[in-house]
Protein backbone atom coordinates (compact mmCIF):
# COMPACT_ATOMS: atom_id res chain seq x y z
CA UNK A 1 0.00 0.00 0.00
CA UNK A 2 1.30 3.48 -1.02
CA UNK A 3 0.21 6.15 0.84
CA UNK A 4 0.75 10.28 0.57
CA UNK A 5 1.16 13.18 2.44
CA UNK A 6 0.29 16.56 0.98
CA UNK A 7 1.43 19.66 1.76
CA UNK A 8 1.08 23.05 -0.26
CA UNK A 9 5.66 22.66 -0.59
CA UNK A 10 6.18 19.28 0.76
CA UNK A 11 8.51 19.93 3.40
CA UNK A 12 6.85 21.28 6.50
CA UNK A 13 3.24 19.47 7.54
CA UNK A 14 3.49 16.64 5.18
CA UNK A 15 6.64 15.49 6.80
CA UNK A 16 4.73 15.95 10.23
CA UNK A 17 1.49 14.44 9.17
CA UNK A 18 3.93 11.32 7.38
CA UNK A 19 5.50 10.93 11.31
CA UNK A 20 1.57 10.63 12.46
CA UNK A 21 0.62 8.68 10.04
CA UNK A 22 3.66 6.17 10.29
CA UNK A 23 2.96 5.96 14.02
CA UNK A 24 -0.61 4.49 13.67
CA UNK A 25 -0.20 2.50 10.55
CA UNK A 26 2.62 0.42 13.47
CA UNK A 27 -0.24 0.41 16.16
CA UNK A 28 -2.85 -0.91 13.33
CA UNK A 29 -0.04 -3.50 12.45
CA UNK A 30 -0.29 -2.16 8.76
CA UNK A 31 2.75 -2.12 6.11
CA UNK A 32 2.84 0.36 3.81
CA UNK A 33 5.00 2.95 1.90
CA UNK A 34 4.55 6.21 3.13
CA UNK A 35 5.72 9.28 1.51
CA UNK A 36 5.49 13.05 1.75
CA UNK A 37 4.79 15.29 -2.12
CA UNK A 38 4.14 18.94 -2.84
CA UNK A 39 0.26 19.47 -3.94
CA UNK A 40 1.65 19.97 -8.00
CA UNK A 41 3.74 16.68 -7.98
CA UNK A 42 1.19 14.49 -5.97
CA UNK A 43 -1.90 15.23 -8.58
CA UNK A 44 0.45 13.21 -11.04
CA UNK A 45 1.53 10.22 -8.73
CA UNK A 46 0.18 6.80 -8.12
CA UNK A 47 -0.55 5.85 -4.53
CA UNK A 48 -3.41 3.93 -3.22
CA UNK A 49 -4.51 6.81 -0.31
CA UNK A 50 -3.42 10.50 0.53
CA UNK A 51 -3.39 12.32 3.62
CA UNK A 52 -3.46 16.11 3.31
CA UNK A 53 -5.73 18.94 5.00
CA UNK A 54 -8.69 19.83 4.04
CA UNK A 55 -7.68 22.53 2.17
CA UNK A 56 -5.11 20.10 0.08
CA UNK A 57 -7.62 17.78 0.05
CA UNK A 58 -9.90 20.02 -1.89
CA UNK A 59 -7.45 20.45 -4.33
CA UNK A 60 -6.69 16.39 -5.24
CA UNK A 61 -10.39 15.94 -5.63
CA UNK A 62 -10.96 13.90 -8.85
CA UNK A 63 -7.10 11.81 -7.86
CA UNK A 64 -7.63 8.03 -8.33
CA UNK A 65 -6.29 7.67 -4.49
CA UNK A 66 -8.33 7.40 -1.92
CA UNK A 67 -8.38 10.99 0.07
CA UNK A 68 -8.05 11.32 3.59
CA UNK A 69 -8.80 15.27 4.50
CA UNK A 70 -7.45 15.51 8.30
CA UNK A 71 -8.02 18.56 10.52
CA UNK A 72 -5.52 18.15 13.11
CA UNK A 73 -1.96 16.49 11.76
CA UNK A 74 -1.16 15.81 15.77
CA UNK A 75 -4.39 14.17 16.47
CA UNK A 76 -3.52 10.47 15.99
CA UNK A 77 -7.02 9.87 17.02
CA UNK A 78 -7.96 11.70 14.50
CA UNK A 79 -5.89 9.99 11.56
CA UNK A 80 -6.41 6.32 12.90
CA UNK A 81 -10.65 6.89 12.58
CA UNK A 82 -10.14 8.09 9.41
CA UNK A 83 -7.45 5.67 7.82
CA UNK A 84 -9.36 2.63 9.23
CA UNK A 85 -12.25 3.20 7.46
CA UNK A 86 -10.57 3.96 4.02
CA UNK A 87 -8.70 0.84 5.05
CA UNK A 88 -11.47 -1.31 6.15
CA UNK A 89 -14.15 0.33 4.31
Amino acid sequence: MKILSVCGMGLGSSLMLRMAVESVLKEMKIDADVEVADVSSAVSMNADIIVASPEIAEQLAGHKAKIVSIKNMTDKTEIKEKLEGIING
